[in-house]
């Protein structure tokens, strides 16, 4: 029988390994987040299916001969992680706004590619997109499914709707070119806004983003607050809804926040300003909040010398950062369903993992952390039967890394492998 051993402790080659059989010796398994891990277990991998997780180190079926042994009996293995609020077509920096003007969809598609790549050689099989021209993100979420290219499940959202004027609507430009470029998703009134919502579903929409407030990155002195009115919000909730898409709502400011909530919405992303009323409204529509700490960590240290923070962008910068980690430790303390994202794209790809750091300093348990990127993630994009934990049925996506995280959250930014949907990405 031929068989491939994989010893990834200081393995040098880079690349994809794949196999109709795979078996993988772990010494410690995480099944599921939130309970014990198990010690020197065998999961078998049969079509990117799991189809056994057994005690102790299994060979490979006599009869497979194309089966593979990935050993990783010095290893923490536990479900491949996701993320909620990912940009992959972006990575803020001083020429961003340059790019917007020079590069083409195509090119921005291929550059998304290289963020994707990142993102799951960083340990994440699936990602939520909340934000990209339409076209560039919808080819690489296919490309992918089709194996195209390599990178994490994407499930996208394309250009937000938004108010004229507000947070993601073009700003910053002559008025032809921000005649030329306002997405087709702007839209004033509910009737615009229930337009808006089918004609994004109509071009491919996984999911509705809505941007129910002003946003930090709008280069406008608009604000944080409420932009998207009340009608607007409930009839972008019914259409998509009824369409069978999930909305998700950019929002910064309480009133916003409060008035996404009783509108329906499925998340809050940011979630930066809350107040008891907001915990009563997550609780009573069982929305979840994807909190995104990452960019008050990241940003004002960038912020200085960086042509791309513009006094306005600052202000908001500051008060968004100074807010937010408030309002997490309120939403955690009052037992609202928290989901993992993190706004990658204005903070660097393959940094994703930082974002649990940030969560833990803030009081969630490591295990809690992890099950907001796994269990409860899986769950909120409705594919809690195919992804999420490792067992018996599910796709083989998990990932590897020395030590365990439950003592130390920070070894999920040093990932040692990646397998989703039985490939292994082997990294260095």
């Amino acid at each position: 029988m031929h068989r491939l051993t994989l010893a990834l402790v200081g393995l040098l080659a880079t690349g994809t390994v794949l196999a109709s059989d795979m078996v993988i010796h772990a010494g410690t398994l995480l099944t599921v987040a939130g309970e014990d891990p198990l010690s020197e277990q065998t999961i078998v991998v049969k079509d990117g299916r799991i189809v056994e997780v057994v005690g102790g180190y299994q060979d490979p079926d006599s009869g497979a001969s194309d089966a593979v042994l990935v050993d990783l009996k010095d290893q923490f293995v536990l479900p491949g992680l996701m993320d909620m609020h990912v940009h992959l077509m972006v990575e803020v920096g001083p020429n961003t706004r340059a790019r917007q003007m020079t590069d083409s969809n195509t090119l921005a598609a291929l550059r998304g590619a290289s963020h994707a790549r990142a993102t799951l050689r960083a340990g994440f099989t699936t990602v939520r997109d909340l934000g990209a021209r339409p076209e560039s993100i919808y080819a690489l979420r296919d490309a992918i499914a089709r194996g195209y290219v390599e990178g994490p499940r994407i499930f996208a959202a394309g250009s937000a709707l938004a108010a004229t004027g507000g947070h993601g609507d073009v700003d910053g430009l002559r008025p032809e070119l921000l005649e030329l470029w306002t997405p087709q998703t702007i839209c004033d009134g509910p009737f615009e806004c229930r337009k808006a919502v089918r004609h994004a579903v109509k071009y491919g929409a996984d999911w509705i983003k809505v941007t129910a407030t002003g946003g930090v990155l709008s280069d406008t002195g608009t604000g944080l607050n409420q932009q998207m009115t009340d009608d607007e919000l409930v009839e972008i909730m019914d259409t998509a809804h009824s369409l069978g898409v999930k909305v998700a709502a950019h929002a910064h400011g309480t009133t916003g926040v409060n008035a996404a909530l009783r509108a329906g919405v499925d998340t809050i992303d940011h979630g930066s300003f809350l107040d008891k009323e907001s915990m009563k409204l997550f609780k009573a529509n069982g929305a979840h909040l994807v909190p995104t700490l990452m960019p008050g960590h990241f940003i004002p240290a960038q912020m200085a010398g960086n042509p791309f923070f513009t006094p306005d962008i600052i202000e908001k910068a500051l008060q968004a950062s100074a807010a937010a980690k408030g309002s997490f430790r309120l939403a955690l303390n009052n037992g609202v369903q928290i989901a993992f994202g993190t706004d990658t794209g204005v903070t660097p790809h393959g940094m994703n993992a930082k974002e649990f750091e940030l969560m833990v300093q803030e009081g969630m348990s490591p295990g809690l952390a992890i099950r907001s990127a796994t269990v409860v993630t899986a769950e909120l994009l409705g594919i809690a039967d195919d992804v999420g934990t490792i067992e018996v049925g599910k796709f083989a996506d998990m990932i590897a890394v020395a030590n365990s995280p439950l003592q130390d959250i920070t070894e999920l930014q040093r990932v040692r492998a990646v397998i989703k949907d039985g490939e292994l990405f082997v990294q260095h």
